[in-house]
């Protein structure tokens, strides 16, 4: 702390007093619509004001602040840097002997709070919030049920594989295959009509089935009616929630994202929350140097063409976002590259600004 002066304080009361009061501003904007286009729904369902509150509006409000944490790190800093450069304040600090490189210790600094602020939210606060949004979202505002899945293979134990064709609401999946491996070498094959859950029991319900046994020297069929039987499945397994990965804690995400790669289900989206989860603080530091070298110079066009020049690349590192995200979906792109990309590519602008800001 003996390296951080008066002016290094200063910096930084002004960069975290304009991102926190920014955020607000559009917190409380968001709320209001959200309000206004939901209220009809809690007057007519009569959702008590308890639940509005704590169980939905105090989880809406970290969520959003910190989805529009890296969009307001760049703004509040083209704000105030612009601000104190037509005040020549930054001109004032470099005439002092202060060397471009050292006026940036307080922006780093404050980047570094906002950087471990996001990560904590996101990794930890956020996910469960999100459960209990979603979850009040869906009983008071949506109305809708989980989706189901098509077209499922999964390894629900060690050499034992499945596959379901569809699977609907009522728990019935229909075109049911079962195969078990020892090595490489099937030894058994049953086909059915459908697998049904039965809640009574808990037990699986296969009807109208064919079972093939393969052993050395011969083979045994066998056609049957009905077997109740246990699986290693469950299923809430075959129920998609919308955006069920935002709601599962970083430790928990991995965990789920293991023990989903061990049945053969695709992890496509969870890897891709999770890498965000990473890569988005990160962005914190790129945004702040790029909108410390755009703002701390006086330019024809003040302010305003500071603001314009910042949220235009701040869009445009959402979008690429969005963009290489789609590819990690596809598969032509791995997850972590593609989560990564935006980072380094704008990190490369970042360098490039920050060294035309210092000459």
């Amino acid at each position: 702390m003996k390296y951080y002066k008066t002016i290094d304080f200063y910096i930084t009361k002004k960069f975290l007093g304009t991102f926190f009061y920014a955020i607000a501003l559009i917190l409380s904007i968001a709320v209001v619509f959200d309000m206004s286009e939901n209220l009809d729904e809690f007057l007519s369902k009569e959702v008590p004001v308890k639940e509005i509150i704590f169980d939905y509006y105090f989880n809406f409000i970290p969520y959003f602040a910190n989805l529009f944490s890296p969009l307001f790190t760049f703004i509040a800093v083209i704000y105030f840097t612009s601000k104190m450069a037509y005040n020549t304040e930054i001109i004032a600090i470099l005439s002092s002997g202060v060397s471009y490189l050292r006026l940036m210790l307080p922006y780093m600094a404050s980047a570094l709070i906002l950087a471990l602020f996001s990560f904590s939210l996101g990794n930890f606060v956020i996910p469960p919030a999100t459960k209990t949004m979603n979850d009040f979202r869906l009983k008071n505002i949506e109305n809708a049920k989980p989706g189901v899945e098509r077209d499922i293979h999964r390894q629900i134990e060690p050499g034992v594989y499945i596959y379901i064709r569809s699977y609907n609401q009522n728990d019935i999946g229909n075109n049911f295959t079962m195969e078990k491996f020892e090595g490489a070498r099937l030894v058994e094959k049953l086909t059915a009509d459908n697998i049904r859950w039965d809640k009574e029991t808990s037990k699986w319900v296969i009807n109208n089935y064919w079972k093939r046994t393969i052993l050395e020297e011969y083979e045994i069929l066998e056609k049957g009616y009905r077997i109740d039987t246990t699986l290693n499945m469950k299923p809430e397994e075959f129920r998609v929630k919308k955006n069920e990965m935002e709601t599962y804690p970083t430790p928990e995400l991995i965990e789920e994202i293991t023990r989903m790669q061990s049945r053969g289900v695709n992890t496509v989206e969870w890897e891709i929350e999770k890498h965000r989860r990473m890569s988005t603080p990160f962005s914190t530091f790129i945004l702040t140097l790029i909108g410390v070298g755009l703002a701390s110079r006086k330019i024809k066009g003040g302010l305003g063409f500071h603001l314009g020049l910042g949220l235009a690349l701040s869009f445009s590192y959402i979008m690429f976002m969005q963009v290489v995200t789609v590819f990690a979906i596809s598969g032509n792109v791995p997850v972590m590259l593609a989560m990564w990309i935006p980072n380094l590519l704008y990190s490369g602008i970042a360098l490039f600004v920050f060294r035309w800001a210092a000459k």
